[in-house]
């Protein structure tokens, strides 16, 4: 089964160390962007599961052995490998390669900090316009020139436990945003916790308050307040966004949630105690790695009426500091190839950004995206990718602050709309 995605699905998909000693306790294998020989390469990345562990050690064993060359590579949880990439921009302390999403507030901060190499010679040497999916391309063409080289195109929805569902008396998965409050309620009548977070990584929750903003605000206003940064005090979906927030929490999260992260959250899901969990694509390759029966998990996406999807990209970049980014582009031609990405059955995403490689049938539940893409005409960022690192904060500290009742929901948006005045 092959689907091939359009650039509309990508539209809202365009719109940063630690000390010397802080870097030896992330167990830093190299000498950086300036640093191993010449025929050295040093690669991060986030954090991996283990069917991606098993294949990043694949390709990278294949690259050195067709190569002759080494290839070192080191992960890092999300949040340490924000602030080491911020703390290393500028500098010959970096990597040779680096993973990283691709929006705004996070890609696009090292590109206006001169940390991205511009691909473009690579794209003609290698013909990689013509290898990947056109919504997989937007996220790296959306800041002039070609930064970085598309990994994954993620999207997210409801992964839900089918069991548990039908203990609630659930028979249908939910299709509009009162089908799905009607869900909650049900499985919370029988006992059954409805959907699982984790507080203490801001970006669980907001995950739930983004897709609150676009059902409440609709596509156009939800577009406005992350692009042209006006309406937050204004658009009164914002108010009733955060105001259902508050409920969800109240109502339908599991108990404790602010003092967990979302690894133990996850775990809640994975063992049956709660019903649903707000994930992506990659999700599919935890649940199974967890122990989970494939067949007993369902997804639909977020029902917020617009039609459209949430997602991100994510991308692999050279760092414009190297001295090898032959190297760097030799290696990132190999692992994006069909025969290489076709190998990867499916451990990074659902669906390949390669154009070439089919939906891989190693996990039933990939089997599912498809027709969830194929739905939907377009995305929608997670906002902590379309608005900056600052915005970002705040965003999260006026979440946190309705979230544990220092914040009146309709206070929320008049703050962030005085932040982001305050500070353009």
């Amino acid at each position: 089964m092959k689907t091939t995605l359009t650039r509309r699905h990508a539209i809202g998909l365009g719109t940063a160390l630690l000390t010397a000693g802080a870097l030896a306790a992330c167990g830093r294998q190299g000498g950086g962007a300036s640093g191993g020989g010449a025929d050295s390469l040093t690669l991060w990345l986030g954090a991996l599961e283990d069917s991606q562990k098993q294949d990043i050690d694949r390709l990278v064993a294949a690259f050195e052995e067709a190569n002759g060359v080494t290839v070192k590579y080191e992960t890092h949880s999300t949040d340490s490998l924000k602030e080491s990439m911020r703390q290393v921009s500028g500098t010959n302390a970096g990597p040779d390669i680096y993973w990283y999403w691709e929006g705004p507030g996070l890609g696009g901060d090292l590109v206006e900090a001169g940390m991205s190499l511009d691909l473009t010679d690579y794209y003609k040497q290698y013909s990689w316009e013509d290898r990947f999916t056109a919504a997989s391309l937007a996220g790296i063409t959306q800041y002039g020139g070609y930064h970085g080289i598309p990994w994954t195109l993620q999207a997210q929805g409801l992964y839900y436990n089918k069991t548990l569902f039908e203990q609630a008396g659930i028979a249908a998965e939910p299709t509009t945003y009162d089908e799905l409050i009607a869900a909650c309620d049900a499985l919370k009548t029988a006992g059954i916790t409805p959907i699982e977070f984790g507080g203490t990584v801001n970006w669980h929750v907001m995950r739930l308050l983004d897709s609150l903003i676009e059902t409440k605000c609709g596509a156009d206003v939800a577009r406005t307040l992350v692009t042209d940064k006006t309406g937050w005090d204004t658009e009164t979906g914002v108010a009733e966004a955060f105001t259902e927030l508050k409920t969800w929490a109240d109502n339908y999260f599991n108990a404790g949630y602010m003092s967990i992260s979302n690894d133990d959250s996850s775990l809640l899901f994975w063992n049956g105690q709660a019903a649903m969990a707000l994930e992506g694509t990659w999700f599919d390759a935890q649940c199974v790695d967890n122990g989970m029966d494939p067949e007993e998990v369902g997804i639909f996406p977020f029902p917020t009426g617009t039609g459209r999807l949430y997602g991100f990209g994510e991308g692999f970049y050279i760092n414009a500091n190297t001295e090898k980014a032959d190297l760097a582009a030799s290696f990132l031609d190999f692992v994006t190839s069909a025969e290489q990405m076709g190998g990867s059955g499916g451990a990074w995403a659902a669906v390949s950004v390669n154009k070439d490689v089919e939906v891989s049938e190693a996990n039933p539940l990939d089997a599912l995206w498809p027709p969830i893409l194929e739905s939907s005409e377009e995305m929608y960022n997670n906002f902590d990718q379309a608005l900056s690192l600052d915005e970002t904060t705040e965003y999260w500290r006026i979440q946190n602050a309705v979230l544990i009742g220092d914040m009146a929901p309709e206070e929320a948006g008049p703050a962030m709309q005085k932040f982001i005045d305050a500070n353009s």
